[in-house]
């Protein structure tokens, strides 16, 4: 990914340190892989879990009316694209079969959400809570954080293949984002990484880039409203 488009991924998300990082020509890579347990921080918000379990239904059930409904008319849709609901419907066609905001969208929401305060803008809750918490001395670039507490590294990207190796809950060096199952006929993808001082494989759902979608909401008067839904390739 350019150097520019992390630059400005960070700086839209008032993300100094991380910024300085991502913009050197090289990062020393981390000794071990460190480890990176998640934070909930509105986990004690009653309002925020009512309102993500419903979201979350509503997304399962493609529920467009009331997914639609909590959009905020100026969401973010990316750092080079227009603001704005016209915007939004034209990037993540909600209405397609194979829209990927029923895709995306859950994929954020499952895991921990983290506050996030820039300089401009009023604070913001966001999930997931990778970015937000990332490392200060770890380059995004070419690493991703296991989510699960504990996942299988397997020798070959296969459910049946030989186990490696278990990790959980760590900061990871990737080889290959997406790799196809060993067998023609699985749906899994998974994820080629460096951990534990050898190479190996985990499902692709039991990672997370820093640089992926990340969705972030604020709280006003009518509930919590979804204000940036993007990417650092977007």
């Amino acid at each position: 990914m350019p150097p520019l488009l992390i630059k400005k991924l960070f700086f839209h998300f008032g993300c100094a340190a991380l910024l300085a990082l991502s913009c050197a020509t090289h990062a020393a890579p981390p000794a071990a892989d460190p480890v990176f347990v998640p934070r909930d921080e509105a986990a004690g918000d009653v309002s925020w879990a009512r309102f993500r379990d419903r979201l979350l239904t509503a997304v399962q059930q493609r529920d467009r009316k009331f997914v639609l409904g909590i959009v905020d008319r100026n969401v973010r849709n990316g750092l080079e694209r227009p603001r704005g609901m016209e915007e939004f419907m034209r990037q993540w066609e909600p209405d397609a079969e194979d829209s990927p905001l029923w895709r995306e969208l859950p994929r954020a929401l499952h895991l921990a959400a983290a506050w996030y305060r820039h300089d401009q803008m009023p604070r913001s809750l966001c999930a997931p809570y990778v970015l937000p918490q990332w490392p200060r001395d770890i380059d995004p670039h070419g690493y991703g954080a296991v989510t699960a507490r504990q996942t299988d590294i397997r020798n070959e990207p296969s459910g049946s293949a030989a186990v490696q190796g278990i990790v959980g809950h760590v900061i990871v060096r990737v080889a290959d984002w997406e790799v196809a199952d060993r067998d023609n006929d699985s749906k899994q993808k998974w994820v080629k990484i460096r951990a534990l001082d050898r190479d190996g494989y985990i499902p692709e759902e039991h990672i997370r880039s820093p640089i992926e979608h990340l969705a972030c909401f604020r709280k006003s008067e009518n509930g919590w409203r979804l204000t940036s839904f993007l990417a650092a390739g977007e």
